[in-house]
């Protein structure tokens, strides 16, 4: 059997993403553990976990460019896929605190007690294991994007229109989980971890386990969709970007193909959410908040759309300037933002892909028997 290269899957530039990837997901964890506190080599707890979050915003830019970059959906819902998937995992961490909360309740958390619940509601059933939440973390965001998703592209909804509505199915959820009795702990959210499968959340092996396992699951991402967009349905989704009613025309069910991107692109970010609210240590409705889907648009836009690695670099670039940025000037923070979205719209279409590429040499023409023959005779 003749299995297709790597290289021409991957992309040469997605061939280096991983290959940086895996150094740095091996070296981070490597450096923090055995490195003598102190010295140079050292990474310190907080930059494992901040690293850590990267890599979790980087797997949603990831998701957020395969449905923008290669179909043209502009998704500013995507927030709201990643807070789902970071509450299911917020439900799990809250199911394993168990008698030790503030209340010493072993089966309400705190936040029920302090309420008046008296009895654990249906939804939280279950949670208290971990393959039961791991499922919750794929299928919550991905039932609520195949069911928006069939209704909206079925009505052929595209374009600002379908961007409009996304942003409002965002906000909506962000004034549900704000009400104390949705049961997901109101305005504060769910917080105060204790254990993860058994293992202090705080503990240094524990933060540098989860994140090697955000750094595996960007790594594991970026190969799914590379695998999906090189495809023969790869070039379908970018058929629709580009010519969506052509593409109809020609016989295409085209909310099948979009549906199936949407859904697919949804629990990627929920698993992005997922890793992230462990890391954090905290999980509320902020991150339902619409800022932060257009946020995301930003990010994979900065480091280039339609590349998918390019995104993941982008969310990486633009949050460290922002840890940067809000410590040193934290009330322009938000207006370098706006600035370098339009500085990325007008002078670099192509985001932080372009310009890497436009470092490569181009390659030399081969030199064929008949410009031989040419030069020979012009000699």
């Amino acid at each position: 059997m003749i299995q297709a290269p790597v290289t021409p899957i991957l992309g040469r530039g997605g061939v280096i993403f991983l290959v940086l990837l895996l150094a740095v997901a091996i070296l981070v964890p490597v450096l923090n553990l055995f490195a003598t506190p102190g010295s140079a080599l050292h990474v310190p707890d907080y930059m494992v976990t901040l690293i850590g979050k990267y890599l979790c915003y980087a797997l949603l830019a990831l998701a957020v460019d395969l449905v923008w970059g290669f179909c043209g959906i502009l998704s500013l819902g995507h927030g709201a896929f990643f807070a789902l998937g970071g509450y299911a995992m917020g439900m799990y961490l809250m199911r394993q605190i168990g008698s030790r909360g503030v209340y010493g309740n072993p089966e309400l958390p705190d936040f029920m007690v302090f309420l008046n619940w008296k009895e654990l509601p249906w939804y939280w059933q279950g949670f208290e294991y971990f393959p039961f939440a791991l499922l919750m973390v794929f299928l919550v965001p991905g039932a609520l994007a195949f069911v928006f998703g069939w209704l909206a592209f079925r009505s052929r909804v595209t374009g600002v229109y379908l961007s409009i509505i996304t942003q409002a199915m965002t906000f909506a959820l962000l004034l549900a989980f704000f009400r104390n009795d949705m049961g997901f702990g109101g305005n504060n959210g769910l917080t105060d971890f204790k254990d993860i499968l058994g293992f202090p959340v705080q503990a240094s092996t524990t933060r540098a386990v989860l994140y090697f396992c955000s750094a595996l699951a960007l790594g594991g991402c970026f190969i799914l969709a590379r695998r999906i967009v090189s495809s023969k349905l790869g070039l379908v989704l970018v058929s629709i970007r580009d010519a969506e009613s052509r593409t109809r025309f020609l016989g295409y069910r085209v909310e099948h193909y979009k549906l199936f991107v949407f859904t697919v692109s949804a629990m990627m970010a929920g698993l992005a959410g997922a890793l992230y609210v462990p890391q954090v240590g905290i999980i509320n409705p902020s991150e339902f908040s619409p800022e932060n889907s257009i946020e995301t648009v930003i990010w994979t836009a900065f480091g280039g759309r339609g590349t998918l690695w390019g995104a993941a670099l982008g969310a990486i670039v633009v949050n460290a300037a922002k840890s940067w940025f809000t410590g040193l000037l934290p009330d322009a923070w938000l207006f370098i933002l706006g600035g370098l979205f339009i500085v990325v719209t007008l002078f670099m279409p192509k985001g932080l892909a372009g310009i890497f590429s436009g470092w490569r040499w181009a390659p030399r023409p081969p030199v064929t028997e008949a410009a031989k023959v040419s030069t020979q005779a012009a000699e």
